[in-house]
């Protein structure tokens, strides 16, 4: 994992190579938070919400997808809300843990991909991510994604205070 967010005052080469740094320490920032955490509190909630670490990765993985592949490329996904059911967040309790940090890894070096042969003030597809909406440029759905990722790193933040059972760095 990167230990530092990227520098502001470190040069790079360009603003696709600025954002892609964002959201992999972020991205990398949230898989390290919560695979410290013991196999039994990753799927355990803390939280009135309801949900748990391991959901949260699930998530994060479907959220990239949707804005990715379902949104900015204009894929076809049979269920793109795959990490839903009954109006919240959902792992079977027989999925693999290992699985969903994999997915989440494969799905960031998807984006991290699409992000670097990219101009980003490309605009997505049309299609039915958007709802009728005119599509968002690159940009502007990195830096949600990016939003995305660093509220939910300060989620697992909490929740790793509330663990008794999180395991050393």
């Amino acid at each position: 994992m990167t230990t530092s967010p990227p520098s502001p005052s470190v040069p790079m080469e360009s603003r696709n190579a600025v954002l892609a740094a964002y959201l992999d320490y972020f991205r990398a920032t949230v898989l390290a938070k919560a695979t410290r955490l013991a196999p039994d509190e990753l799927r355990r909630s803390r939280l009135a919400s309801g949900w748990s670490p391991l959901e949260l990765l699930k998530h994060l993985r479907w959220v990239e997808l949707r804005w990715i592949e379902w949104g900015f490329e204009g894929r076809t996904f049979e269920e793109p809300w795959g990490d839903w059911r009954d109006g919240r967040w959902h792992v079977d309790p027989d999925e693999p843990a290992e699985e969903v940090v994999a997915a989440l890894r494969a799905q960031g070096e998807h984006t991290r991909e699409i992000i670097m042969a990219t101009d980003l003030a490309e605009v997505g597809q049309p299609g039915p991510r958007w709802e009728g909406a005119e599509p968002p440029t690159l940009e502007r759905i990195l830096l949600h994604l990016v939003q995305e990722y660093a509220r939910h790193a300060g989620h697992l933040d909490i929740v790793a205070e509330l663990s008794e059972d999180e395991r050393p760095e």
